[in-house]
């Protein structure tokens, strides 16, 4: 499973119509924008992210003539947030993790991995300024990726808002909580969110949140790798709505 390249005018065309899931799409710098508009205006209005770039950029990516444009092809299917919706509206209680910009596709791909093992339902990611479904975060996942679902969407905190009617607790991981992860009561659809691995959590995205707690830290280090952090809240979940026993 690998992150495809698509290259050439008629081939990204092509891939914006068929509504592939494209992660991004690379315009050499120097072209003229007329040559690509149509491309261009295809791409806003499906919300994928385009980047201008120098040629030598464009060349290390496909050894195909690629016409000053190339598309990344997502390395696995995303799921729309209307069917995640409706599949976690089944159930009385489900569990989600959102990631605010999380960059390292290692962290991603072991973030999936610890849903399968914890029962979450799925994790949902931000189509900006964030890791996408790539080869390596399907390697890191061990096969986590075939089972948990992976959402993407163009702004995390109407997300929050739609999980919020659905019943869900928004709960977020900072330095700056009050709370000890391991005094919240989390026997309710929760929803977690994980901030960057440089910047944490954004300030509007953390102004949703229900819950700000926080990873006691004993010793020197302020504060621990975001996957690490996602596990233990996960589990910390898994552990409240599945007391030992039951």
């Amino acid at each position: 499973m690998t992150e495809s390249v698509v290259a050439g005018k008629n081939a990204v065309r092509e891939a914006l119509r068929s509504k592939s899931d494209i992660n991004k799409i690379f315009v050499q710098d120097t072209i003229n924008k007329n040559q690509v508009k149509e491309l261009l205006d295809l791409a806003r209005d499906r919300k994928v992210i385009v980047q201008h770039v120098p040629k030598s950029k464009m060349d290390g990516l496909t050894e195909e003539k690629h016409q000053g444009i190339i598309a990344m092809i997502s390395a696995h299917e995303y799921m729309e947030l209307e069917t995640f919706m409706e599949r976690i509206s089944e159930k009385e209680t489900a569990n989600v993790i959102i990631l605010d910009g999380l960059e390292d596709p290692h962290n991603l791909g072991s973030i999936l991995r610890t849903c399968d093992g914890a029962g979450f339902d799925g994790v949902i990611i931000p189509k900006r300024r964030s890791v996408q479904l790539t080869e390596t975060v399907a390697r890191t996942s061990t096969g986590a990726i075939e089972y948990i679902p992976v959402v993407r969407v163009t702004n995390i905190n109407q997300t929050l808002d739609r999980l919020k009617e659905k019943g869900f607790w928004i709960v977020g991981s900072d330095g700056s909580g009050k709370t000890d992860y391991r005094e919240l009561d989390m026997d309710m659809s929760t929803a977690l969110v994980i901030g960057s691995e440089g910047q944490g959590i954004s300030k509007k995205t953390l102004e949703k949140c229900d819950f700000i707690v926080k990873i006691p830290m004993n010793g020197e280090i302020t504060s621990l790798n975001a996957s690490v952090s996602a596990a233990l809240l996960m589990y910390e979940v898994y552990r409240k709505q599945n007391p030992p026993g039951t």
